[in-house]
């Protein structure tokens, strides 16, 4: 029976947990700024059930970052004011309208709040790699929206991307998950071919991330273009001709900025089985919001590079 101060004898007994001081204090959560830009998730290829899905997840990584992030999606090839495949400018001119109304609203009400300034949005492409063509049409959308926008880099190269694509590449048997463990995959490859879209600047910057995946597996891997006729296959070739006998096909790519079928056409001309894409793999979503946060000055948890298994 519980005693007036507390429970009975032999119970344990739970006491508030002290609060941490000094160097190992946990720090206090970083939140979104009251009025803070939207993040606008621009997300290429032609607008899907599956491309909704992955950019919904990709947002979803970022909020649970940054909590009270106001983030939205918006499609370059969207439809308008489409409430399910909303056009990117579309989506832009709403986050800045929405902004001035919240402060009118907040000051209507009696709160003293910083009028917004800087730009109303961040966009932040959902590309692993430099598309020349698809940023042209972002910006395109930046200046049909009218609105102050700021316009981020693409999310590679980045060592969490070749974590990434590591870890894709052991989904598919195609690579040890973990290189200490020292357990033998029978279909391991023993070349990478790196495919992405953008050619030959694309090709330079996935090579940097390329470099970085080869430290993991260690074994070569080179970058193709996918919209470059015959560049999977030479670089297949390359592999082979250097000594590699069993390759495979890792996507640098998210997922939506390509047809799935030209990846398929690219693998079977090379000979080679093929990962899955990047996808909503945790790192992205997690890029998206370090490109974000590093453009406004917010400081939450920045991606720190993974390290080698």
């Amino acid at each position: 029976m519980s005693t007036p101060t507390g429970p009975a004898s032999g119970l344990p007994v739970r006491m508030p947990r002290p609060r941490q001081s000094g160097r190992h204090r946990r720090p206090e959560p970083v939140v979104a700024p009251e009025g803070a830009a939207a993040l606008v998730l621009a997300v290429p290829g032609t607008p899907s059930a599956a491309s909704r899905s992955l950019a919904e997840e990709v947002v979803s990584i970022a909020r649970s970052e940054l909590p009270g992030l106001n983030a939205q999606i918006g499609y370059l090839d969207g439809d308008g004011d489409d409430t399910e495949f909303p056009a990117l400018a579309s989506v832009l001119t709403q986050a800045a309208a929405e902004r001035v109304a919240r402060f009118e609203q907040a000051t209507a009400a009696g709160r003293e709040v910083a009028e917004p300034t800087g730009p109303s949005a961040v966009v932040v492409p959902l590309l692993a790699g430099p598309d020349s063509a698809l940023i042209r049409r972002i910006r395109q959308a930046v200046m049909e929206s009218g609105t102050q926008v700021e316009l981020t880099d693409v999310l590679g190269p980045h060592p969490l991307l070749a974590e990434a694509l590591h870890v894709r590449l052991s989904e598919a048997g195609l690579a040890r998950a973990d290189r200490a463990r020292l357990f033998t995959v029978a279909t391991a490859a023993d070349g990478i071919v790196l495919a992405t879209v953008g050619g030959e600047e694309a090709v330079q910057a996935a090579g940097i991330t390329g470099m970085l995946l080869a430290a993991r597996l260690a074994v070569p891997v080179m970058a193709a273009a996918l919209d470059v006729e015959g560049s999977v296959a030479s670089i297949a070739a390359q592999l082979q001709g250097s000594g590699s006998v069993q390759l495979a096909l890792a996507p640098y790519l998210v997922g939506p900025e390509i047809d799935a079928a030209l990846l398929e056409a690219a693998a079977k001309e090379a000979g080679c089985a093929t990962a899955e894409p990047l996808g909503a793999y945790p790192a992205i979503g997690k890029l998206v919001l370090s490109l974000y946060a590093t453009t406004l000055g917010i400081t939450p948890a920045t991606p720190q590079g993974a390290q080698t298994h």
